[in-house]
């Protein structure tokens, strides 16, 4: 039968009522798919309050839905501000006529602030004092020194006053003190602690574990400790901070209120920046402002607000006359004498009126620099209401003038009270919506509050390398250590096979250390420890702390790599997988262990990031009868062996017979350890060649090596790639030539010394001498006139092709280039010091440089690149008119410098100071050692230096549109920089330094296998641990997180922080993977069961995911993930 056609009349009735059935059922369906689902509370949930959620939680049905596809090479914008730092700053006035006065406030100010005071339309001043105390976790002492001595006296003295006192506020900021406090005190008092947070009395203010500095920290160290704190405030405490309070750091930069913002901040206070800008934003009542990225991206809602004077202290704060200020530091401990006792004077009936007049004018003057008139004072100061006379003191007298303030409208017109930064931001913005954006950053500070003339805190991006390093070691081990506990605990958990309980329990056991690790990394955080600007005993405590946390992620790491690469159960107590760094002492070189095709013939190497590598592995050795097996790829590799080169007391060099460096080529899928078998093998073409004029062979037979006399002339080390000109004389670096764009580049590489200004450079501040030349300091430790030749040593093999030149004991200076099949690793060049002031009096006042001259055109005045918190990045300029220690920048991973032809970019691991203070000049401070004291706290010099070995990486790189052939050799002659081009691109690095940068600071871990208490272990040839992740998306931590219940246990569920770094889409070759997520996404093993959107640090909840498929990141963004498994 056939089937009838339904017809209809247009517009008919039976039409209309077909439409309405299909609409009312689409919304129906839409409705029903979007309605808030609320999932069963899991085993680590925090969602125990409305507050924390910021919109209904969506769980995402597996619908087709659109999706833009990322860019494979996103070309980003500079964003658009209303004060942008780097533009404003080199028009300043350095030198203005109230510099002497060290007070901006002049009659300019005055008058406008007589002119305000009598404005009748002006909003009522409102005045929020805040009391505070400054307490650093090491400074003058240690961490538990200040514990015990002070801090556990100021929060008992907290919850006691303010319970005393209803009316009065405190906040506390350092998680690290906090935590040692509750563990220790009394259940009654954890009570009394959480009514006042409860009751808006006692805000918890940023809520990290310390209150870290923000030039010398890593994004990863950043991030980790926000997290640790936050997460001990939610799980102690059951709040979530609100607003951020950074006064002491040395400087600001936009890192740190991009975490707090993406963390769900609502407002953050900054202290200490440039006395210029100090001025500029008091003249133009600025106080607030959204500090946005230097790219284009989503405007943050955290507003920044800016202290407009020098400091924290009480003298400080009440107003801009430091004079006036103390005598409102009411403080009076018997026996204490200071400038403020001198000043001291209770408040009584006779002096009331005069007083309380006298401070609300100075509160007002403080009014008049914005346009909403709510003011922010802080009440305190380092280590301040130690005493409980102290807060009686403080408040009694306080609360005498703010009820006669606020009774006497009439008078005074204003109100007054005690009060939180919460509560500030709250008042200020229901005065002030029109907010200005702001980018850039506040490098380099300088005050002028101690002698009345600029002093610059560039010093400390540099002091103490040697720690400055050890941390950055330890961010790499933990975060190692973090993702193989993860994904090892949870796939044993899943297994659930009775037969690896031991091996669960013996995982999960080493959890506490874990957390040890996480809080020993952030306490060296702090803006006194990363810094190097501690007394030399508790830098001595920082690094030892530090060095103990490392061991104990290694020895997790052995740990976990033993349960899932061996299969044999059994053997999982064992410590048969070892890693092959030895770790002995805190301030001792790292040691080798030797392998050896007898005992330890199977390496393990762990690729640490979720991006395929290739590495240059160099293992010691006590034998050269060897080669390198793959035995994932089931093939040899490239290798060669070296002789280790020993240099005795009387200066002669011997080529050793019994240590050698196997130095292999190993490629490593993403996130996966592969075992290489070491194979007896005889057999010389894989040995190296030593070039040496004084080296003797130990051995008595046969020589191993084959050694030759170096030719007369300047030296050259070359690859496929690249030809390197050294200079014969010094060793040292002169030219580099690319043979793939035919493309010579002078490369001078120089070692100098700045001449310390005696008792004007320290450990906080840096500033030459300029009496004084330049030291010569290879001088003292060479005689070229007899030894030039003999301190040179090449070696060149099937690898690697380096030379080594020696002043010693002093340097050790060696480049290295790479004969390898990777495009970026035989690019590149690596640098490496070995650097040893020796004992003290030696090299005293001397701040130590590796300078880098080359024909680079980048500007007059010059212009280079800086990376921040191996995050973002800056274009800084040489400020003509301010010296060269007002011109050094922090880095933490890169600087570069540019012009229209060629990039030149230098890659480093760990935290120091740069500049380019003339034209195609590169240069950064390795090490320094100044024997005063800087008059800016520690009260000592900085001799503690030891021999520390600094490595960098250095990339030459072709411009777009730079011409390219045999006859463009003489091209630098032609000046190519335009200073009037405007570019409205955000400068990035290319991505081949973007991938060396991080391959840098998490190199491959490697471990040997021991079977010599065993004999023949099986042991799988590798282990995959994640499928189909993509390229250009950085793993920045896989965190388990801690039980809620069980404090020292994991739970299932973890962190999964995500970055998307960016790089330049011009230079160099990039990835043509797209950066995204896709079905095939997953965990090697491991099952999913819950994934959620959440805050930087994990305390909001946003959005339920169905599974990796569903995560996007924008072109720079962090962004965290919750994952229960």
């Amino acid at each position: 039968m056939r089937a009838r056609l339904l017809r209809c009349r247009p517009f008919s009735t039976r039409i209309l009522a077909i439409v309405l059935l299909v609409v009312g059922f689409g919304v129906y369906c839409y409705y029903y798919s979007a309605s808030p689902s609320y999932p069963t509370k899991s085993d680590n949930s925090l969602a125990n309050s409305d507050e924390i959620i910021l919109r209904p939680l969506q769980i995402m049905q597996r619908t087709p839905k659109y999706k833009k596809a990322p860019s494979q090479c996103p070309v980003l914008k500079e964003s658009d501000a209303d004060i942008d730092t780097m533009s404003l700053y080199p028009s300043f006035e350095f030198q203005p006529s109230w510099l002497r006065t060290k007070e901006f406030w002049d009659r300019t100010f005055e008058e406008r602030y007589e002119k305000i005071k009598n404005d009748s339309r002006r909003p009522r001043l409102k005045v929020i004092v805040v009391p505070h105390s400054h307490n650093d976790p090491g400074w003058l002492k240690t961490f538990e020194h200040y514990f015990e001595w002070k801090t556990k006296n100021i929060i008992n003295n907290i919850v006691q006053k303010l319970h005393q006192y209803p009316n009065m506020t405190f906040i506390w900021t350092e998680i690290s003190f906090l935590n040692s406090w509750w563990e220790r005190s009394h259940p009654i008092k954890q009570k009394a602690l959480k009514k006042l947070i409860k009751e808006g009395r006692l805000e918890i203010t940023t809520g990290g574990w310390v209150m870290p500095d923000e030039a010398c920290t890593h994004i990863y160290a950043l991030v980790d400790q926000f997290i640790e704190g936050h997460h001990w405030v939610k799980t102690n405490l059951g709040i979530v901070p609100k607003t951020g309070w950074s006064i002491d750091p040395f400087g600001h930069g936009p890192t740190v209120p991009y975490i707090l913002d993406k963390s769900g901040l609502e407002g953050t206070i900054i202290q200490r920046i440039h006395y210029a800008w100090k001025q500029w934003f008091a003249q133009r009542q600025i106080e607030e402002f959204y500090w946005i990225t230097g790219w284009k991206s989503k405007k943050p809602t955290m507003i920044v607000h800016n202290q407009p004077f020098d400091i924290y202290s009480i003298k400080s704060t009440c107003g801009p006359h430091p004079s006036i200020c103390l005598s409102f530091d009411f403080r009076k401990i018997p026996g204490e004498y200071s400038e403020y006792t001198a000043k001291h004077e209770d408040i009584t009936e006779q002096n009331l009126h005069s007083k309380s007049k006298t401070l609300i004018e100075e509160y007002d003057r403080i009014g008049s620099l914005t346009t909403h008139n709510v003011v922010l004072v802080p009440l305190g100061d380092d280590f301040r209401y130690d005493y409980d006379i102290e807060f009686d003191a403080q408040y009694i007298n306080y609360m005498k003038m703010f009820n006669y303030i606020n009774g006497h409208k009439e008078l005074f017109n204003a109100d007054v009270q005690f009060g939180t930064p919460l509560d500030y931001f709250n008042a200020m913005k229901e005065r002030q919506s029109d907010i200005p954006t702001l980018k850039g950053d506040f490098f380099v500070y300088s005050d002028i509050f101690s002698e009345g003339k600029p002093a610059y805190w560039s010093g400390y991006y540099t002091t103490r390398p040697y720690l400055k390093i050890l941390t950055r070691q330890l961010e790499h081990q933990l975060r190692t250590a973090e993702i193989l506990f993860t994904l090892v605990s949870n796939y044993l958990k899943q297994l659930d096979d009775r037969k690896l309980i031991s091996s669960e329990k013996k995982l999960e056991k080493s959890y506490e250390n874990l957390i040890t690790a996480r809080r020993n990394l952030g306490l060296f955080q702090h803006h006194d420890a990363i810094t190097g600007t501690s007394k030399s005993a508790v830098m001595q405590d920082y690094g030892t702390k530090l060095f103990t946390s490392i061991n104990h992620c290694i020895r997790l790491q052995e740990t976990a790599l033993t349960t899932i690469m061996v299969p044999d159960e059994t053997l999982h107590g064992q410590n048969i997988i070892q890693s092959e760094m030895e770790w002995e002492t805190y301030g001792k070189p790292i040691k080798k262990l030797q392998v050896s095709y007898v005992d330890k013939k199977k390496v393990i190497l762990f690729n640490p990031l979720v991006e395929s590598r290739t590495e240059i592995i160099t293992l010691s050795s006590n034998t050269t009868n060897v080669r390198v097996y793959d035995t994932r790829q089931g093939k040899h590799v490239q290798y060669q062996i070296a002789p280790n080169i020993d240099v005795h007391e009387d200066g002669k060099r011997v080529i050793s017979d019994t240590n050698f460096d196997i130095t292999f080529v190993a490629t490593l899928p993403p996130l996966t350890s592969v075992t290489f078998n070491l194979e007896e093998h005889v057999g010389v073409a894989n040995h190296c060649v030593v070039f040496c004029n004084s080296c003797n062979d130990k051995s008595d037979g046969e020589s191993l090596f084959v050694t030759k006399k170096m030719m007369p002339g300047d030296i050259q080390l070359e690859n496929s790639v690249l030809k390197l000109l050294i200079n014969r004389h010094t060793g040292f670096l002169r030219q580099i030539y690319r043979k793939d764009v035919y493309k010579k580049n002078v490369v001078e590489m120089q070692f100098g010394a700045y001449q310390s200004a005696q008792r004007h450079s320290g450990a906080y501040l840096f500033m030459p001498d300029y009496d004084s030349p330049e030291k010569n300091v290879l001088n003292t430790y060479s005689n070229w006139d007899k030894q030039s030749e003999d301190n040179i040593i090449i070696v060149s093999g099937p690898v690697s092709r380096e030379i080594t030149i020696m002043y010693l004991p002093f340097l050790i200076h060696t480049i290295k280039i790479f004969d390898v099949d990777d495009p970026i690793l035989s690019r590149a060049v690596l640098v490496e010091n070995i650097v040893d002031f020796e004992d003290p009096p030696k090299n005293r006042d001397t701040e130590l440089f590796m300078r880098i001259q080359t024909d680079i055109q980048n500007g007059e005045p010059p212009e280079f690149y800086t990376d921040q918190n191996g995050f973002q990045y800056q274009k800084r300029t040489k400020i003509d008119k301010l010296g060269i220690e007002a011109n050094y920048y922090p880095i933490t991973t890169m600087a570069w410098m540019q012009d229209k032809e060629t990039r030149l970019t230098l890659i480093t691991n760990h935290a120091q100071g740069a500049a380019s203070y003339e034209p195609g000049r590169l240069e950064v401070m390795l090490d320094r050692r100044t024997l005063y004291d800087d008059f800016r706290g520690i009260g000592e010099g900085v001799v503690d230096n030891k021999p520390t070995t600094f490595q960098n990486w250095l990339l030459l790189e072709t411009m777009p549109g730079a011409r390219i052939g045999k006859d463009n050799t003489d091209s630098m002659n032609t000046r190519n920089f335009s200073p009037e081009q405007k570019t409205n691109h955000y400068e990035l690095p290319s991505h081949s330094a973007d991938y060396l940068s991080r391959t840098f600071n998490y190199p491959v871990n490697v471990y040997l296998l021991d079977t010599s208490e065993m004999g023949e272990v099986a042991i799988k040839s590798s282990q995959t641990f994640v499928e189909n992740f993509p390229n250009g998306i950085h793993l920045v931590t896989l965190r388990t997180i801690t039980d809620d219940v069980l404090e020292q246990f994991p739970s299932t569920s973890s962190y999964m922080v995500l970055q998307r770094p960016g790089y330049s889409c011009t230079i160099g070759k990039f990835s043509k993977r797209v950066p995204s997520f896709n079905s095939k996404s997953k965990f090697s093993g491991l099952i999913i069961n819950n994934l959620t959107s959440v805050s930087l640090t994990g305390l909001k909840t946003y959005q339920h995911l169905y599974d990796l498929e569903d995560i996007e990141l924008e072109p720079m963004e962090v962004k965290t993930y919750k994952i229960k498994f």
